[in-house]
């Protein structure tokens, strides 16, 4: 049985409701925090802990810390990024609404940390019900001390804003959302240089997810090994894993760094919906490359992932059965890359526009075998060649489906469809 850490407060009453959070323990680690220890030992201890960033990056989190400049003339800012925008993922949505004052805890210890007197949580424009509940968390700190003006008595001050972003995938990318936040269009910024040392309003500024940072309790409370030995090498601490698709218990899942991909399918969602057979997986959100049945026993880790060909991502794992179309799939993945590019870089603007075409002339029946030559030259142009990881995002499932599933690829274009014997659906979500 795992050990629950981010979601032991979900299905308890009032959940979201700051009586609740304290009769649990809350704010105690903030508490100890602020008043025992160095901002410089909690920089270590989340060093120690192998948290690594659950928006999709997996960087090292107390290493980004450190990248801040010892000598500051400038504020430091904290910006939560809560724009979660990638398909399939919907974790850090129930942190907000089931438990807000966990990421609050988190962002204090944070902001305490890096030496951050104003944060700010930049929330998906689309999570109406996560802000007000949040703003309502906020509310209730603000109202008891855990927020404000010399916080525990200890001279340290902290505000905490909330921003509505207004639906565009690409703020999720931490530059384009600083740039939101300014008030200006979401366009990714040049790196370098980056967020810690020219990043909000000009100042050094750190950029964390909401997931990442609601760790930050239980690493105080329990030290940064102990959290470390909850997950695998190079990966501490358990994660929140999205699971939709054609399974039987889709659902948020708590689950130890490292737990395999078929445990999570099988034992956890229930297997496969209506007894139907497994076709394909999606392991990390609509950026990853795609996984066949037959390559599930893997860790739902970074490493692991990566040795598999995919990521990890925002651990959003969509999971396909045998009568999923995988063109009409790729169709609705390719559409959706193409209508969220920011347009600011020509790779990835005219890349993903004309791979929609291709995909979508294969899918209407009037494809041409040498159109598969297409999509996998498309890919190889984009990856690598612009300012943001959008298009690099979008070459991995690019460049995976037409390669694990050619044969029906091949079928579409002969044929003008899949095999007709089959009920054929894509994603969920489509």
């Amino acid at each position: 049985m795992n050990e629950l850490i981010l979601s032991k407060r979900f299905n308890l009453k009032e959940s979201h409701k700051l009586q609740t959070y304290l009769s649990t323990g809350g704010y105690r680690s903030a508490e100890r925090a602020l008043k025992t220890m160095k901002p410089e030992a909690i920089v270590e201890e989340v060093k120690v802990s192998n948290l690594r960033g659950f928006g999709g990056a997996g960087f090292s989190t107390g290493m980004k810390w450190s990248f801040l400049p010892k000598e500051r003339k400038k504020p430091v800012y904290l910006v939560v990024n809560a724009d979660e925008g990638e398909p399939g993922t919907f974790k850090d949505r129930y942190i907000m609404e089931k438990d807000p004052h966990l990421l609050i805890e988190g962002i204090l210890i944070t902001s305490f940390a890096i030496g951050s007197h104003k944060a700010y949580v930049y929330i998906r424009g689309e999570y109406v019900k996560s802000y007000r509940i949040l703003q309502g968390a906020v509310d209730e700190a603000y109202a008891k001390g855990y927020l404000g003006k010399n916080i525990f008595g200890t001279g340290f001050d902290l505000e905490v804003m909330l921003h509505m972003g207004a639906g565009a995938y690409i703020c999720g990318e931490e530059t384009a959302l600083l740039e939101s936040l300014e008030g200006k269009k979401g366009f990714p910024r040049l790196k370098p240089p980056f967020p810690a040392i020219i990043g909000l309003f000009g100042c050094p500024t750190i950029i964390n997810n909401v997931e990442t940072l609601s760790c930050l309790p239980t690493i105080i409370e329990r030290g940064g090994k102990a959290f470390a030995d909850l997950g695998c090498e190079k990966n501490g601490g358990t994660h929140l894993y999205s699971l939709s698709g054609h399974v039987e218990r889709p659902g948020v899942y708590e689950l130890r760094m490292g737990t395999p991909l078929r445990d999570l399918i099988y034992k956890y969602g229930g297997g496969i919906r209506g007894g139907k057979q497994l076709k394909a997986v999606v392991p990390g959100g609509m950026s990853a490359a795609v996984l066949k049945a037959n390559e599930i026993d893997v860790g739902l880790d970074y490493e692991s992932l990566k040795k598999a060909g995919t990521m990890l991502g925002s651990a959003g794992i969509i999971v396909m059965d045998e009568t999923t179309c995988m063109v009409e799939a790729l169709l609705v993945t390719a559409r959706f890359f193409a209508h969220e590019s920011c347009g600011q870089c020509s790779p990835c603007r005219e890349g993903t526009g004309w791979y929609y075409k291709v995909v979508q002339r294969i899918y209407e029946g009037k494809g041409r075998m040498q159109d598969l030559e297409t999509l996998m030259s498309i890919p190889v142009n984009m990856g690598g060649n612009t300012i943001c990881a959008f298009a690099d995002g979008a070459a991995m499932p690019f460049s995976s489906y037409p390669v694990k599933f050619r044969e029906e690829f091949e079928q579409h274009i002969r044929e003008g469809k899949c095999n007709p014997t089959k009920e054929n659906h894509a994603y969920a979500y489509h």
